[in-house]
């Protein structure tokens, strides 16, 4: 039977009382839970012992006019799908658990040039949140191995950097993008689009992948490629917050495909924010 643990002092606890040779994985996530989370322990499963999932909606990564209070919380249901899932263990700590003393008064990790950029940029403070909260989940789990989504790539290698730099002894397993059957990546905010906008979204996704078959194909010009899908997504009624070519090793702007390149993407659909990433195949 899966445990919860719904205090620091249980996770330490049940932590604790594995054998020292017990190799632990580790899935964070903010709850309201689908494929795509269930993805990540599944892959954590291959690489461990046993499970832990932690559901914690962390309120350090929002900022003041965005959905923290609307943000959707189904606990129960979270919790059915672990279990059936395999999860050992879920972590449920509450915000006083994490900010004892509040948000304003605690220590807080920052991982600088990789956050400055794409939703970095738009959502100042958003990564500061993610990685300071990631290191307190890392420190209390202290898994093996802790998987995260390729559909947050940015975050992911803002916390491959964290763990490198602060020489933390987990190892970071990327669990490919998760997307419903028309290519919309999955999300949890998926659940705020109308009907309407709903059927609108896979061009999102279409889109990126379409950009990234040009530059492939054809090698055309990369800032041409950029603008021609901007125009494109906002003629079908997209709010695009950004749309850019990038070096995967260090988020630098790409000018040419030598390195590793990443589309990225974010772009609104009424009151909804959808991001999403496709790495350039090249020959």
């Amino acid at each position: 039977m899966m445990e919860i643990l719904r205090s620091l002092e249980a996770m330490r606890a049940w932590r604790a009382s594995l054998p020292h040779d017990h190799r632990v994985g580790f899935a964070p996530t903010m709850g309201n839970l689908h494929a795509g989370h269930i993805a990540l322990i599944h892959a954590a499963q291959r690489r461990s012992d046993g499970v832990v999932a932690s559901v914690f909606v962390n309120p350090m990564q929002f900022g003041a006019s965005e959905d923290l209070d609307a943000y959707p919380r189904t606990l129960e249901a979270d919790l059915e799908k672990l279990e059936a899932a395999g999860a050992v263990a879920v972590f449920t700590p509450t915000t006083t658990d994490i900010y004892p003393d509040g948000i304003s008064q605690h220590t807080a990790v920052d991982v600088p040039g990789l956050t400055d950029v794409l939703c970095g940029a738009s959502r100042p403070g958003h990564f500061r949140g993610v990685t300071t909260v990631v290191s307190k989940l890392l420190g209390l789990v202290r898994p093996h191995v802790a998987a995260f989504g390729a559909k947050d790539l940015q975050q992911v290698l803002v916390i491959k950097k964290m763990v490198r730099d602060l020489s933390i002894a987990t190892e970071i397993e990327v669990v490919p993008t998760v997307r419903e059957i028309d290519g919309l990546a999955m999300s949890s905010r998926n659940g705020y689009l109308s009907p309407e906008e709903r059927s609108l979204a896979p061009l999102f996704s279409q889109i990126l992948e379409q950009v990234c078959q040009q530059l492939f194909q054809s090698g055309s010009d990369i800032d041409a490629v950029i603008k021609e899908a901007i125009s494109r997504l906002t003629s079908a009624g997209f709010v695009v917050d950004y749309l850019e070519a990038r070096h995967t090793y260090d988020l630098s702007a790409a000018s040419s495909l030598a390195q590793e390149t990443a589309i990225f993407g974010a772009a609104s659909l009424g009151t909804t924010r959808l991001i999403d990433n496709r790495i350039v195949e090249r020959s």
